[in-house]
């Protein structure tokens, strides 16, 4: 069991219990700040490949969720519910029309440090001097639950560290993580506690 804290709105923690095996991973866990409150599942596939993510946001008068899939041909699938009044600043749930994952293996969701470790385990980034490796991302927003296309970069630094970047969202950091690749440190985003 896992805790983050949020470095910028403190109100924010996030908590999951991972699972580790051998080259998979399954993993349940909560988001809550004052204005919503997360439940997600995650499971992968041999080879630390998103294969579902489900995720239920429930806010003041509104909910919605998502079950986004990856197929074994790579691609990927969402179902999308709302109840209640919606909040006008949130964007629409689910992958865009215009979005395209060709390529992506992973989801990351939005504000959680957990989907770092699958592609920190899939390159082995702990073991080895790993180069700088282009990878694509379906990212999710937190809370909307809007799936963008997120090119993001990860490398290794040291035993207990690597180099994480992402154009999309101008994001340029060394994760401190452990030695299963969970992290530790995300600094601008969260520390575990």
């Amino acid at each position: 069991m896992y805790t983050w804290q949020d470095v910028n709105d403190p109100g924010l923690t996030n908590t999951a219990s991972i699972s580790l095996h051998d080259a998979h991973l399954s993993a349940h866990g909560t988001q809550h700040c004052d204005l919503y409150r997360a439940t997600w599942e995650l499971t992968t596939s041999p080879g630390w490949i998103t294969r579902e993510v489900r995720i239920s946001v429930v806010g003041d008068g509104w909910q919605r969720s998502l079950d986004v899939r990856r197929n074994e041909d790579g691609t990927w699938i969402d179902e999308v519910s709302l109840s209640g009044t919606q909040p006008a600043d949130l964007a629409a749930p689910g992958i865009g029309a215009d979005v395209d994952l060709t390529g992506a293996v992973d989801v990351d969701l939005g504000l959680c440090p957990v989907t770092n470790t699958m592609p920190i385990r899939r390159l082995g980034l702990l073991d080895g001097s790993v180069a700088r490796t282009e990878l694509l991302m379906a990212w999710v927003d937190m809370p909307s639950l809007h799936v963008i296309a997120s090119d993001q970069y990860y490398a290794s630094v040291d035993s207990s560290s690597v180099s994480y970047a992402s154009g999309t969202r101008g994001v340029d950091v060394v994760l401190s993580v452990d030695s299963d690749g969970v992290v530790v440190d995300y600094p601008g985003l969260a520390r575990r506690v």
